[in-house]
Parts: structure tokens; C-alpha cells; sequence
């Protein structure tokens, strides 16, 4: 077992049958709050697919990697093989003294390899049964597999992203894959708080296609109620805020994000054009929507007079603005070497690595950095408290009985 830290999901035990990157991103997250975290990997087919993704220039052996590393921090491994008799017994064990089960599978998959709660209950009423797939365990595509940028494209992502007039284009990240784990950690969370008044656990669904829906948000309410459908805008501007996009400096790119109506005439006094708040065709968002190329032609030509650097010196704190970063500026930042978010370790081969720690914080605890394990590296420790002999252990992480 771990050892105490304060932080608040300690004592939590989760299994965590999970692959890639969605399922281990939710884990992750309960793991850097305390949670313990139990990966069953399957050793057959070379544990997580993600230990196997590799870059180019890649640092970590054989069966490790920067992108598994970047998905499965503080979290503990094991190997079973749940197409066997011997591997479902031992997932009945583990499940028996865990809070929560999860997995991240097609969704066909779970019920016939014995994680639904239906399968549990018997073992640990109270436990809950977490299942994040591409579109659900019921329905016409329970057996489809899916993938971020699938969902991306079909649920009109894709529509609004991008210039204005080009073709359609998806969002660098995988803003749907990290998304969709944070809605199942919440899941597993409000689930095992549940459990723990009730006495009873349960089945918890989430779909990449459910929350890539889910974040539509304001633009679905606008579509559903309104038949209002909002599209690319030159500039990745806001639809109907202005100014709200990007304009050009002398050397690249600033981003401004004047939201609320006081800011438009702290932004006119910062750019040393304190008239412009009060003329007659900027006076109101409407009517400065209604100017919106004006605009931008004339914040065009004053910022471009300064740097990028110059500017943020200029309105920090008093507009809402922003450089636009590569990857690289974005974490050598100076902002971001204030906010401790970048952590360092030791992986198991003793290669001093840094990450990206997590966006939940607390005064007393720093983001935990401890690195992700190797293939079966709990096995016998784990199995040795379920009463298996270290043989009987390394038999069941090979799945030869």
C-alpha cells in the first residue's frame, strides 16, 4: 500500500483495467489526489498500448515511454490475463477489496470479461463499476471502436475550428480524449461517495461521444433553441464579442479578450487611444460587432508598433491578453516556472525525466511526482496480500494458467 500523504482520496483503492490515453488521464488524476491506483495490464499482448508509443527521439527502454509516462504517474502495476478462469478469479480478489473498478474498453468488451457491476456485486456490493468507452455499452455502436479525433469530426468540432473559409480542422490536442477522462474521474469520485452512504455501488457510463457532445455547451443551446449555428471566424474570434481575437504585434501574434464592456476603454487608454471609447460606432458590443473589421484594422496598426513582450507588459493585469505561444515558449514560460507545475523524477531505470503535474492544487501538498511502473513491478506484492505465492503471482502475469 501506499504511504499516507494527506492528500484527499487517500485510502481510496482503485483496479484499473485501462489503456492508452483517456482511461490512464482519468486515473492519473485520482492517483495525484491520493487514490491508489492498481493497472491490469495484460502481459500477452505487451501490457499498455501506450508503454509502446514511442517518439523518435525517444529516452526511455523498451516497454516504457514519455507518453506512457505523461498518462500513468504514481500508479501501481499488475498483469492478468481476464480470458482466463485464473485471471477472473484474481480480478474477483482484487475487486473485493477496491472502491472502484474502471476501465476504458470497446464497449461491448467490459461484461465479457467480468467488470460490470452486475458481474462484482457479489464480492463487494459497494463497489463501483466505471466504463469509459468511444459511445457507450448499449445502442447501435456499443461494439464500434472510436477515437478522439472521430469524435472531434463528427460531432462539429471540426466546423468551428480554423480560419474562416479553409477547410475544416481539428484541434491540436486531444482536448476530447483528456476531457472525457476528467468527467470519469469525476464519475468514479461521485460514485464511491455515493457508495459509501448508501452501502451500494453501481454501474457509471461515460462516452467520448457523450462529452464531446457535452461540450458543445453554449453553441448546442444556441442550435437546439434558436437554430442558430455558429461557424469559423477570421481570427479565431468570438462569434459576437468584440474585441475578442487574435491581432497582430511586430513581432507575431497577441490574443485579446476584451469580455466584459469595462475593458474596452482600459484597452483604448493602454494603446494610448483613450477616444475610441467614446465613439459612437464602438460604444456597445453590438456596435462594435456591427465594426468588427474596423477594428481590427485600427488595433492592427497600433499594436504592431510594439513587441509581443512590450504589449503584455503594457496591459498585464488590466486587458485581458495573452501571447501566442509555440509548445516550447508555453513551457519555458517564466509565469509557469512560478507555479511549480513542472515536476521531476526518477523513472524505474533511474533516468531523471520532467512532466506536467496536475491542475488541482493544495496549499499543503506538492503535485506528486513519482514515477509510472514498470510492467508487472507490484505483481507479487499485490497478489502476495490476496494470499498467491510469488510463483502463483508470476503465473498469472504471465497468463499461462
Amino acid at each position: 500500500m501506499s504511504k499516507p500523504s494527506g492528500r484527499p482520496l487517500e485510502g481510496i483503492r482503485i483496479i484499473a483495467v485501462e489503456q492508452y490515453g483517456a482511461g490512464p488521464h482519468s486515473t492519473m488524476q485520482l492517483a495525484d489526489l491520493g487514490a491508489e491506483v492498481i493497472k491490469v495490464e495484460n502481459a500477452v499482448d505487451g501490457g499498455d498500448v501506450g508503454r509502446h508509443v514511442r517518439h523518435a527521439n525517444e529516452v526511455l527502454p523498451s516497454g516504457d515511454s514519455l507518453f506512457f509516462q505523461s498518462f500513468n504517474r504514481g500508479k501501481r502495476s499488475t498483469c492478468l490475463n481476464l480470458k482466463t478462469e485464473s485471471g477472473q478469479e484474481a480480478l474477483r480478489r482484487l475487486a473485493a477489496t477496491a472502491d472502484a473498478v474502471f476501465n476504458n474498453l470497446r464497449g461491448d468488451i467490459p461484461a465479457k470479461l467480468g467488470l460490470t457491476y452486475e458481474t462484482l456485486k457479489t464480492v463487494n456490493p459497494r463497489l463501483v463499476c466505471v466504463h469509459l468507452s468511444a459511445y457507450g455499452r448499449e445502442g447501435p455502436r456499443a461494439d464500434w471502436p472510436g477515437y478522439d479525433f472521430l469524435m472531434q469530426a463528427e460531432c462539429g468540432y471540426l466546423s468551428v475550428t480554423g480560419e474562416k473559409g479553409g477547410p475544416p480542422s481539428r484541434m491540436g490536442l486531444s482536448i476530447v480524449d483528456l476531457s472525457t477522462g476528467l468527467q470519469a474521474a469525476l464519475a468514479l469520485v461521485s460514485g464511491v461517495l455515493g457508495a459509501r452512504a448508501s452501502g451500494q455501488g453501481g454501474d457509471y457510463d461515460v462516452s467520448l461521444y457523450d462529452v464531446a457532445m457535452t461540450n458543445l455547451c453554449y453553441a448546442g443551446s444556441w442550435y437546439l433553441n434558436l437554430d442558430e449555428m455558429i461557424g469559423r471566424e477570421k481570427r479565431s474570434a468570438h462569434p459576437n464579442l468584440v474585441p475578442s481575437q487574435l491581432y497582430k504585434t511586430q513581432d507575431g501574434w497577441i490574443f485579446l479578450m476584451c469580455n466584459k464592456e469595462k475593458f474596452w476603454p482600459v484597452l483604448c487608454n493602454c494603446i494610448g487611444h483613450p477616444e475610441w471609447s467614446n465613439d459612437s460606432r464602438f460604444a456597445t458590443f453590438s456596435d462594435r460587432l456591427s465594426n468588427r473589421d474596423l477594428i481590427t484594422e485600427l488595433l492592427d496598426e497600433v499594436l504592431s508598433t510594439k513587441i509581443t513582450a512590450e504589449w503584455m507588459t503594457i496591459f498585464a493585469g488590466a486587458v485581458p491578453a495573452a501571447p501566442v505561444n509555440n509548445v516550447a515558449q508555453a513551457l519555458d514560460s517564466e509565469f509557469l516556472k512560478t507555479t511549480g507545475q513542472v515536476i521531476q523524477y526518477k523513472t524505474s531505470n533511474g533516468l531523471n525525466i520532467k512532466s506536467i503535474g496536475t491542475g488541482v492544487r493544495q496549499p499543503d501538498n506538492k503535485p506528486r511526482a513519482e514515477t509510472a511502473p514498470s510492467l508487472a513491478a507490484d505483481q507479487t506484492e499485490i497478489f502476495g496480500e490476496l494470499g498467491y505465492t510469488p510463483e502463483e503471482a508470476e503465473a498469472l502475469a504471465q497468463g499461462t494458467v
